[in-house]
């Protein structure tokens, strides 16, 4: 049985994304295991409009605060062979659709396909991320913040990104999916 989405209880307006509260995470297959990293700098906003189907957002990550665990390797994302955080030193994205999903199960909260353009150095591709409302609510000094989880995969040679080292055979070292999470807190504006 296909159960069908409807528009989330959510305020109208401005949100912010509170970094203290968010995680933005990624993985990708590195030999036979996989290596997984955060970013430490973003930002952005998510602007509810009044029929939250029509709502749109924008984030931007920086490319520096990337955090494998491994300097070497992060200072090798950062270089021009891969991020060329010198040239392209944010990656954005910007959603300008929100859809219902269908799940073929009972999700445990509401999902929704939010398609935007994601960039990074400086191609803009189309993804959608399958996200999740996990509902508003009142903190303790009286501001109103969402909480939202998200996730999609995307091709690195879809942006331009080769780089790789072969191995034995036809393999190597690194993979070209990338997996990319998200834990979204936002605090609403006005609030």
């Amino acid at each position: 049985m296909t159960e069908t989405i409807t528009a989330p209880g959510i305020a109208a307006g401005t949100w912010r994304i509170d970094p203290g509260h968010s995680e933005i995470t990624f993985s990708v297959r590195h030999m036979m295991t996989t290596v997984r990293g955060v970013f430490t700098e973003f930002g952005g906003r998510i602007d509810i409009a009044e029929d939250p189907f029509a709502s749109t957002a924008y984030a931007e990550i920086s490319i520096v605060s990337i955090d494998t665990r491994n300097a070497e390797r992060d200072e090798l994302i950062r270089s021009a062979q891969i991020l060329d955080a010198a040239n392209h030193p944010r990656v954005t994205f910007i959603a300008t659709e929100v859809s219902p999903a269908r799940t073929g199960r009972r999700a445990r909260h509401p999902r929704y396909n939010v398609a935007g353009d994601l960039t990074v150095r400086g191609v803009t591709r189309p993804v959608t991320l399958l996200t999740e409302f996990h509902g508003a609510g009142v903190d303790q000094w009286g501001a109103i913040r969402a909480g939202f989880t998200a996730s999609t995969r995307i091709l690195r040679s879809d942006y331009g990104i080769e780089f790789n080292i072969p191995l034995q055979g036809d393999r190597l070292v690194l993979g070209d999916e990338i997996e990319i999470g998200l834990e979204i807190q936002a605090v609403l504006a006005d609030s």
